[in-house]
């Protein structure tokens, strides 16, 4: 039998909690440390279809990238859905857990895995690494096989993620050559500046604003491209559960294909 403190142990020593942002809630959110773990599910997102999931298919743990309660609260009563999911995950015996800034900054974490998924091959460095660490970070640096255009290379890393309503913008002359990119997984408005410092042909990423983005391309940065946030994040769950495969624990990893983006429908011409 595989307790759930075994498997935590394999995840939090690919994903050290220490590692995470002050202001993130990550690791066990709930479950009993010595309940048995026979299978465990992977998502992005702590949200009833995956909780539903779960219970259909057995799971006796879920992984999650974004934290159920970021900010805290003081309640999980079932008034609210948070609280709704939260007491049916307790009552079928199924724990929650989390890894997301931590999982964000690992190596290999959330960025790599969106590198290679958008065709980036050979090694890949952080685009902002830690002063200690200089093969952890947050972003990715790689390069593609060969040189494409911008408008090719959104197309190739349209096909490699998984669909959504929207698909990928991307911001430049559609015949602009890239062949060194940078990545990030989930919101990367923060590292704008460190794409351009990196020298990188294009920046892909997700959540970018608008007047933060149009600046950067018209004083001369680096091509961007936004995917949508779930889509960005979602190549890390089959590495994070071959973590698990390759343990030796006895437990079976399923990751869910459930598409939890935010955005459900786009209107078009």
């Amino acid at each position: 039998m595989t307790r759930l403190a075994e498997v935590i142990k394999q995840l939090e020593t690919a994903y050290p909690p220490d590692r995470a942002e002050s202001w993130d809630a990550v690791g066990l959110v709930s479950g009993d440390l010595e309940q048995p773990v026979r299978r465990v599910l992977f998502a992005v997102d702590p949200v009833p279809a995956v909780a539903e999931e779960a219970l259909a298919w057995g799971a006796d743990l879920i992984v999650v990238h974004h934290p159920l309660y970021l900010r805290g609260t003081t309640s999980v009563a079932t008034t609210s859905y948070k609280g709704r999911m939260l007491h049916g995950l307790i009552k079928h015996d199924i724990a929650l857990y989390t890894a997301h800034t931590n999982a964000d900054v690992a190596n290999p974490g959330v960025s790599d895995a969106l590198a290679r998924a958008v065709g980036l091959v050979g090694d890949l460095v952080p685009l902002q690494p830690f002063p200690d660490d200089p093969w952890r970070g947050l972003g990715r640096i790689g390069d593609l096989p060969a040189q494409v255009t911008l408008a090719e290379f959104a197309q190739a890393a349209l096909g490699g993620l998984p669909e959504t309503a929207r698909g990928v913008w991307f911001a430049g002359d559609p015949d602009r050559p890239v062949r060194r990119v940078a990545v990030s997984g989930g919101s990367g408005d923060s590292l704008l500046g460190a794409a351009r410092a990196a020298g990188v042909d294009a920046f892909l990423t997700a959540d970018l604003r608008h007047h933060p983005a149009s600046e950067f391309v018209e004083t001369g940065g680096p091509a961007l491209l936004d995917a949508p946030h779930w889509a960005t994040e979602w190549p890390w769950l089959p590495t994070a559960a071959a973590l698990l495969d390759g343990s030796g624990l006895q437990v079976e990893t399923r990751v869910s294909t459930l598409v939890t983006d935010a955005w459900t429908q786009a209107a078009r011409t």
